[in-house]
């Protein structure tokens, strides 16, 4: 390659044609100026025609530099010992192997002077370059290195506690922040990028773990060994952001941030609790815009859709969403709300915290450290003429109590329980200490619901199950036969987790006829069950099966999030393929 020029080089490999080469380098400087951060061969790869990795692979074979599959070639120790953690990521550079004192180097861009220049310096040994698409080298740079590790490197240099306060304000990608501020600011970027909804900051003896959230699991994310020792200024920045006491560590906290990403608003829930290793800390990410699903996407079952439209327009009543938490109620009761919101209706929420604001709706905060509390906002909204009301939930007697009185004075109620299923609703007002009938009488219905992860629709393939298994899952019995079900093999799209994106299942149960004698009489959740069921109320897993055989989800999701005892061992069983 040094006996020749750029322009012979990418003539040769058929990238750029010698005619053409002068002109495209005149258009990717304009790109350049105008903020496009491509590199010239990988703009005139894709002038071509050619995603990276064609470009490079046509590359390798004229300079003879080999083209190296990052995924499946591990790094080993002493190589990543070689090349510093400032060199690697300034310059997006890989180290391989070391073998025969000769250091392994994947790059993406062989054209920058600048960058193997550095390389060389940098690892004080002879080094051979290999090629790699920077998206694979970045992957393999967070992997191994740990996200965040150069902004690491540059704490060492400062004290780190020192931190700068520069207000809320716009997080973007490779912030230049002081380096806590810009660590921190990768963090939530990162989260972001992958879909997380939480982040959670989690000190141990010897480290500070820091997992995303995403589509319900948890994933660890590579982090730098020396982390832990920035431990304190990282909390104390978060802290700061979020508006709590810095120097108070002994009691939990929570707080608040607003942050624009790429445009979006970004609202951020954090809370703080002391543990042995010091404070832990969960954020909480919230976009707006996403939580406003219509409910034909939230993708009810055709009948349970009619049926629900048919609830949200009772002048009153009450409608209730079941589930744990993080199971999407809130997003069911926003898609409620603005299906129905009209310049003819007054509709008051009391929620804690407001997450969405929704134009034409009043809603209020419930701020429990100055009394405003569920029950005592929602006595006064009654006198605010409300023809609709939503409350965050109901926790306590009291509200419940107010709650109803409101469903029958003519007030349509909407609200959360925290319940397993939609017939445990009902026994657990009872307990709270409701009157059966008064239950009986101001309950519409209610709508348990779970979240399951939805198969990657770039890496879907058929998947085959054995028979037998299906038979103790509780799988129906009349197709067995004839089902046909789906998986995700897993590739870069879904982080190799065969997932991608979340949907709802779900159980709706209407008070009918013949369930409110049963409540009246204090019949058992599962008698109540047996009778909605009787009645056409499908189960959770149910809805979950008919979701399956849509090859929406898998089996295993479906079992994941309706678990029943007696199919404790069925994730375990081998009789998949």
């Amino acid at each position: 390659m040094a006996i020749r020029s750029v322009k012979e080089v990418l003539a040769t490999a058929g990238i750029a044609e010698e005619a053409q080469f002068d002109e495209r380098c005149r258009s990717w400087r304009t790109s350049r100026d105008n903020g496009n951060p491509e590199t010239l061969l990988a703009f005139l790869g894709r002038e071509a025609g050619f995603a990276e990795d064609n470009t490079l692979q046509k590359l390798s074979g004229v300079i003879g530099w080999p083209y190296l599959d990052l995924p499946h070639t591990p790094p080993s120790p002493e190589a990543l010992k070689r090349v510093s953690t400032k060199v690697a990521f300034q310059y997006a550079v890989f180290p391989t192997r070391v073998e025969q004192g000769v250091l392994q180097i994947a790059v993406s861009d062989p054209f920058d002077p600048s960058m193997l220049n550095a390389v060389q310096f940098d690892a004080k040994c002879p080094v051979e370059f290999g090629l790699a698409t920077r998206v694979e080298i970045e992957k393999s740079l967070k992997r191994f290195y740990g996200v965040g590790a150069e902004t690491l490197d540059e704490m060492s240099e400062d004290d780190p506690l020192e931190l700068e306060v520069t207000g809320d304000r716009e997080i973007t990608e490779g912030d230049q922040d002081a380096s806590v501020i810009k660590f921190v600011n990768q963090i939530i970027w990162e989260a972001f990028k992958d879909r997380a909804t939480d982040i959670h900051f989690e000190p141990a003896e010897d480290e500070l773990r820091i997992r995303y959230r995403i589509d319900g699991i948890l994933h660890q994310t590579p982090m730098p060994p020396q982390l832990k020792r920035f431990q304190a200024a990282i909390i104390s920045r978060i802290k700061v952001m979020s508006g709590m006491n810095i120097s108070e560590k002994r009691l939990p906290q929570d707080g608040r941030i607003n942050v624009r990403i790429k445009g979006e608003e970004l609202d951020i829930r954090v809370s703080t609790v002391p543990t042995v290793w010091g404070e832990s800390v969960s954020l909480r990410l919230l976009t707006r815009g996403k939580i406003f699903l219509t409910l034909e996407k939230l993708g009810y079952a055709p009948q349970d859709e009619s049926a629900l439209r048919e609830m949200i327009v009772k002048p009153h009543g009450i409608v209730l969403v079941t589930g744990p938490t993080g199971s999407g109620k809130s997003t069911s009761l926003y898609a409620f709300l603005s299906t129905i919101n009209s310049v003819h209706k007054r509709i008051i929420t009391i929620e804690e915290p407001v997450e969405y604001e929704l134009k034409g709706i009043n809603q209020i905060a419930v701020r429990p450290e100055i009394g405003l509390t569920f029950a005592v906002g929602l006595r006064h909204i009654l006198r605010q003429d409300p023809n609709v009301v939503m409350v965050g939930e109901i926790r306590d007697l009291e509200t419940a109590e107010i709650a109803i009185r409101a469903a029958l004075t003519g007030h349509l109620v909407f609200s959360t329980l925290h319940t397993n299923d939609a017939p445990s609703a009902f026994t657990r007002l009872i307990d709270m200490g409701i009157e059966p009938f008064l239950v009986a009488s101001s309950v519409e219905a209610v709508l348990a619901q779970r979240l399951v992860r939805t198969i990657c629709r770039h890496c879907k393939v058929e998947q085959i199950v054995d028979p037998a298994y299906l038979r103790r899952i509780g799988f129906p019995e009349d197709e067995i036969g004839t089902a046909r079900f789906w998986k995700g093999a897993g590739c870069e799209q879904c982080r190799d987790q065969g997932y991608q994106g979340r949907m709802g299942i779900y159980e709706l149960l209407i008070v009918s006829e013949a369930v409110r004698p049963l409540i009246m009489n204090r019949s058992p959740a599962s008698t109540l069950a047996q009778r909605a069921i009787e009645s056409g109320m499908r189960t959770l897993r149910t809805d979950g099966w008919n979701k399956v055989r849509a090859g929406q989800t898998t089996i295993e999701e479906v079992l994941r999030v309706t678990q029943t005892e007696e199919h404790l061992g069925a994730l375990m069983d081998d009789g998949r393929n």
